[in-house]
């Protein structure tokens, strides 16, 4: 049952991630209590390289984000376009410098491959369900499986708290991306760094994407414990 659980887990982050992206992972919702909007006020007048960023409107931060999100999903197709304007729509600047693009392509990559291994996972997962409906097999009780499946995320978070939230963060970064890529940028060198609050930002999309998997979760073992079951019958 391990391999199910570990298929049910992928299959749960892979919606939930997808679920999220349609909602621009909840920037527009996070932008005022997260800080975002006085985090930009702040630093992006002190950028390098870009001017004129902290006349641009909440609206077209948000939509900035929300292309950055799009061309990611697009094998990060446009994001050399990508520019700022005022509330008067002039354009005031290119968003991102080349070392950012090269970023996230590189994240785009990234998010690419686990789409697939999520969609590999929901798809292993129908297999392992209709080969136990066929053999007359049901799964075990759903709050034993509930219970394992909570109580292995737990001890996730807690290496996560122990460790420390940044370091973990950073150690990913380092393991994942390229190492002649640059991946960290100052505040006062990147537009995208100060529009997204990185990392804190990426803290809370983490939290939601694991509560809203955690649902999912729920529904899709109890979904399958009730095939199962009427099957076995």
């Amino acid at each position: 049952m391990s391999l199910f659980a570990a298929a049910a887990l992928l299959g749960a982050l892979f919606l939930a991630w997808r679920i999220l992206a349609t909602v621009d992972y909840l920037y527009p919702l996070l932008y005022e209590p997260a800080g975002i909007g006085a985090h930009i006020d702040r630093f992006g007048p002190e950028n390098r390289y870009r001017q004129g960023f902290s006349q641009t409107t909440r609206e077209e931060r948000q939509r900035l984000f929300a292309e950055i999100g799009r061309a990611i999903r697009d094998q990060g197709r446009g994001l050399e376009s990508l520019s700022y304007h005022d509330a008067q729509g002039n354009k005031l600047g290119t968003l991102l410098r080349p070392p950012e693009i090269v970023h996230l392509q590189d994240v785009a990559r990234l998010v690419g491959r686990l789409e697939i291994a999520g969609a590999a996972a929901l798809l292993l997962l129908a297999l392992q369900l209709i080969l136990l409906r066929r053999q007359r097999r049901s799964l075990p009780a759903l709050s034993r499986m509930l219970l394992l499946t909570c109580a292995g995320l737990l001890l996730g978070a807690l290496m996560v708290v122990v460790i420390g939230a940044k370091d973990v963060f950073y150690a990913l970064h380092e393991w994942v991306f390229p190492s002649d890529h640059q991946w960290f940028f100052f505040y006062q060198d990147s537009l995208m760094s100060t529009m997204m609050k990185a990392p804190d930002f990426f803290g809370y999309v983490a939290a939601a994407l694991i509560a809203l998997a955690l649902v999912i979760l729920c529904l899709m073992l109890s979904a399958a414990s009730r095939y199962t079951r009427s099957g076995a019958g």
